[in-house]
């Protein structure tokens, strides 16, 4: 009986965990999202406090490697490239480590986002963007670690770090023009061939109007005349509505193309439907 006990309250005890933090953590967890222009920045980190410490020198020592917050590593995730001065941080997911410096920081972005900390082994190799800030010093403690973007237009914005009287801020640049552009390219040259294909794809599944699913794969068809794929979309609603000598032709149009590209998988449906509709 009483190791039935026993493994029932450890069993209790596992499901707490799993299910529910019991108490809070000293530093909590914090979690910024931010839109730049078009550009996604999510930045996780914890908060530790001051609690009446000395911060800088005694807790954060000056000119070694922090984490920049506590436990996990403070993790900086951007959708786009962005730039810091003339250096270029490519898009992804980085450990946001700084050396803190009694007038300037140094601000390092870490390929390796998986340590606990700083890595047992630093390697220079994985760092892919360092950059610098000088210190301000604040009038008003900052009594939990804060990491902010603030100063944001449509190009670009600051990464702000504060804590007790310390602040540092490092701006950026967003590619919102380029995106902009790139947009604006698209909408006026009108749909791709892969968003008529799409539709016309939709079109057959839902058994929508078949005579205009026809027009959009056609155009697809002449857009890209290389994709065996859009043909057999195109052979498939010829079949569905009715004109199989059409979709016989689609479909040995591109069993010629899917052979062309090596792809088995496409020349066995084409192969086989040619088959079906010439019964």
């Amino acid at each position: 009986m009483k190791k039935i006990i026993i493994i029932g309250v450890l069993a209790f005890c596992a499901s707490l965990t799993a299910s529910a933090q019991i108490a809070p953590q000293a530093s909590p967890i914090s979690k910024l999202e931010q839109k730049i222009g078009l550009t996604d920045v999510t930045i996780n980190y914890s908060r530790p406090g001051k609690k009446g410490r000395e911060v800088f020198e005694e807790v954060v020592p000056f000119g070694e490697i922090w984490r920049t917050g506590a436990n996990e590593n403070t993790k900086f995730t951007c959708g786009d490239a962005i730039v810091f001065g003339k250096d270029t941080l490519k898009a992804g997911t980085y450990a946001l480590f700084t050396k803190p410096g009694k007038e300037q920081w140094e601000i390092i972005f870490y390929t390796d986002a998986t340590n606990w900390g700083t890595p047992e082994v630093w390697s220079d190799s994985k760092v892919a963007l360092k950059t610098t800030a000088p210190v301000v010093h604040l009038k008003e403690t900052v009594e939990n670690f804060t990491i902010n973007i603030d100063a944001m237009d449509n190009n670009g914005a600051k990464l702000v770090l504060a804590w007790d009287k310390t602040q540092v801020s490092v701006p950026f640049t967003v590619p919102t023009d380029s995106k902009v552009m790139a947009n604006i390219k698209k909408t006026m040259a009108g749909p791709s061939a892969n968003d008529y294909n799409s539709a016309a794809l939709y079109y057959l599944n839902a058994k929508k109007d078949l005579a205009q699913a026809l027009e959009w794969s056609t155009k697809a068809c002449e857009m890209r005349n290389d994709a065996y794929w859009m043909l057999r979309t195109k052979s498939l609603i010829q079949a569905e509505l009715g004109d199989k000598k059409a979709a016989i032709e689609s479909a040995k149009a591109g069993l010629v193309l899917a052979e062309k590209g090596k792809n088995a998988d496409y020349v066995k449906m084409f192969n086989d439907s040619i088959k079906e509709w010439s019964k």
